[in-house]
């Protein structure tokens, strides 16, 4: 017989599926300077269908987009220009 709960006597009901990332774009974009400019892309592209992952390096001027198939060079671009700033193209 199978207990739902964990040795820390946590409780899961549920099966928890691993979903296997897609490819990696890492993108130059200009115009960021700080914590908020993170948060404002991190939640714009993270927003779009099929993109499981965003990671803004401030100090680099990059953006790296994980996504579930291949990304939309375009969609991201104009999600970027939304938000006030400019993707410069693929790093």
């Amino acid at each position: 017989m199978s207990s739902c709960c964990t040795p820390d006597g946590s409780c899961s009901t549920s099966a928890t599926t691993a979903v296997a990332p897609g490819p990696t774009t890492v993108y130059n974009v200009a115009g960021m300077t700080c914590g908020h400019c993170r948060s404002t892309l991190t939640e714009a592209i993270g927003g779009l269908d099929g993109v499981l992952a965003v990671d803004v390096e401030l100090a680099t001027g990059r953006v790296t987009v994980t996504t579930a198939g291949e990304p939309d060079d375009a969609r991201i671009a104009a999600v970027v220009d939304d938000a006030g700033y400019e993707l410069t193209g693929r790093a």
